[in-house]
């Protein structure tokens, strides 16, 4: 009889199973691991063969659940498993390293009993096929709800995390603005002085803020890129508009480099705004005061190159690599939510391009958006060129 045998060398399995799982356990996770596991499977799956070779043999799914799942929850076995694949998952395993605790036993048992050349039918391996099928199951299921369910509940935290920051720097931004004002209502100082450069700079910030969030809504709600073709000197003339108020604020000067009229990109242009607006941004941010941000764009070859550049003094050591992730700050100034270059790089990404960043040690750092090369039609140039006509060819 299996459950015999199983009976005589159960301390022979489990200590095999030991062993397997000991090669994939962190430390001190071997005993845990087996707690809700190996050995209480084993227990009922003697305890199943045993109630089979009795008169009333279907007591048994009472122990180990029916052939082919189902009604699994009124069942010992299922119960057992179920808090097996909670106990895993509560300490970083994964769903193979679960499913790979059960074959240890099925291999085991196999093994010893050719070694020992102890018969098994194919009733009695029938019935241990079908108790493990069932704690496989179970145990995987458990395993899947709850980590979804840990899964959303990161999300939820972070998103509330991010709501939480946008809302504190929006009530700040909004709250300058509201004060300011009110001090150039009452009168006593007009809106060329000081207290009207607080209130620009607080509009700007706004503008900045919720234009950097609508554009990371589109993108994670994975809305469509719009494409279009479009100038890029009527583009960079647009941006040159928001730029010259910001540079003003922040008390730096914006030198944009004269763009070939015929020079245009296939591209979602509202991403694109938002992605070289926070280059921007990132560059008045950081910069020294009285130095010059300078946004070049021109083409190489087959590519559209968009440089912004600064005189923040240079990349700390190692911050290149991290830049891009979205809450880095790479440096003691704090103001903001750490998310515009995050943005930008999507941004970018979403419309075939590239962004990535150069340090000039000592001087400053530039960003460089790489785009697809596209040209407008000759008929188009003169409508759509206005900044700088006198490079139409």
């Amino acid at each position: 009889m299996m459950y015999a045998f199983l009976i005589a060398h159960r301390a022979e399995l489990i200590s095999r199973c030991r062993t397997k799982v000991a090669l994939r356990a962190m430390p001190g996770m071997r005993e845990r691991e087996l707690e809700f596991g190996i050995t209480v499977f084993l227990d009922q799956l003697i305890r199943t063969l045993q109630i089979e070779q009795t008169a009333t043999p279907m007591r048994s799914r009472k122990v180990s659940g029916p052939a082919g799942g189902g009604q699994q929850s009124l069942s010992e076995m299922s119960a057992s498993a179920a808090a097996h694949g909670s106990e895993l998952l509560k300490h970083g395993y994964t769903a193979e390293e679960l499913v790979h605790d059960y074959g240890d036993l099925c291999q085991a048992i196999t093994d010893l009993a050719v070694e020992t050349q102890t018969p098994i039918t194919v009733d009695e391996f029938r019935t241990l096929n079908r108790c493990l099928d069932n704690a496989i199951a179970t145990a995987v299921t458990e395993f899947g709800y709850l980590r979804d369910s840990q899964v959303a509940g990161q999300q939820a935290d972070a998103m509330n995390e991010r709501l939480g920051y946008f809302a504190h720097e929006l009530r700040n931004h909004l709250s300058t603005a509201t004060l300011a004002l009110a001090v150039i209502k009452d009168g006593s100082v007009g809106l060329t002085g000081a207290t009207g450069g607080i209130l620009d700079r607080s509009l700007v910030n706004l503008r900045t803020l919720i234009d950097r969030s609508l554009a990371e809504v589109r993108m994670t709600a994975g809305m469509s890129v719009q494409h279009a073709l479009f100038s890029l000197s009527d583009f960079v003339a647009e941006v040159k508009l928001a730029g010259d108020l910001e540079a003003r604020v922040r008390g730096c000067v914006l030198f944009v480099s004269k763009v070939d009229v015929r020079l245009a990109v296939d591209a979602d242009r509202d991403l694109l705004f938002s992605a070289v607006g926070n280059l921007l941004q990132n560059a008045f941010k950081f910069t020294h005061p009285g130095t010059e941000v300078t946004l070049n764009v021109y083409a190489v070859a087959d590519r559209i190159l968009i440089d912004v550049e600064d005189n923040c003094g240079g990349l700390p050591a190692g911050s290149a690599d991290t830049l891009f992730q979205p809450f880095v700050q790479s440096s003691d100034d704090n103001r903001g939510l750490g998310l515009g270059l995050s943005i930008s790089r999507r941004g970018v990404e979403a419309n075939g391009g590239t962004l990535g960043v150069r340090d000039v040690p000592g001087v400053g750092c530039v960003f460089t958006i790489d785009l697809p090369r596209h040209e407008l039609p000759r008929t188009r140039i003169e409508s759509e060129s206005r900044l700088f006509p006198d490079e139409v060819a």
